[in-house]
């Protein structure tokens, strides 16, 4: 039972959009109505500058930071995976915008930061490194999450099957959720920042 109340709490948690909030609260404009239309961190710096965009991805980072938490509060690690999983779920298929969310790296990241704090770090600064030198978002993230199981392979001891299943989970959903830049990036479409 705490483990169900772990994954409601997470995927309400994920549909906290912060840059709708923002957006609206602060400019009366809703970002889905700029550039990609999606609700996340590139599309805010895109429509309101780089600033905003940060201050989007911290809050989306901390909403997987505090699922996670109450996840291990109520199940050990296993509600922290399930929370994890499910407020990525939240943030990328929100129930209250008709499922139509961000592609949940921002959230990953808080999630992992929580779980495995040092991994995190090194893939998330791989990422932005990456992103900063090419100007390319989509590569940078997809590149930042799908080192995250090979750092956990590498450096957790022992092996951990639940963690890497963890890990390859989310970074199945970040893979599909950023399917359409994937092929841009293949055809040498992608939009630069």
């Amino acid at each position: 039972m705490k483990l169900i109340l772990a994954a409601v709490i997470a995927y309400l948690i994920g549909n906290i959009s912060f840059s709708l909030i923002i957006g609206k609260l602060f400019y009366k404009k809703d970002v889905r109505d700029y550039g990609s239309g999606n609700a996340g961190t590139t599309n805010m710096i895109r429509a309101f500058g780089a600033k905003v965009g940060i201050i989007t991805f911290i809050g989306d980072a901390l909403k997987g930071i505090f699922a996670a938490y109450i996840g291990k509060l109520l199940g050990g690690m296993d509600g922290c995976y399930i929370a994890g999983i499910l407020v990525i779920i939240g943030h990328n298929w929100p129930v209250v915008l008709k499922f139509k969310g961000g592609k949940g790296v921002a959230t990953t990241v808080g999630v992992m930061l929580y779980v495995l704090f040092v991994p995190t770090l090194i893939c998330f600064i791989i990422g932005v490194s990456i992103a900063y030198f090419t100007r390319i978002v989509s590569i940078g993230s997809l590149i930042g999450v799908c080192l995250s199981p090979i750092a956990i392979l590498l450096i957790v001891r022992p092996f951990d099957v639940k963690l890497t299943v963890f890990s390859l989970i989310y970074t199945a959903m970040c893979l599909f959720k950023h399917r359409g830049n994937i092929v841009r990036l293949i055809r040498k479409e992608e939009r630069k920042l």
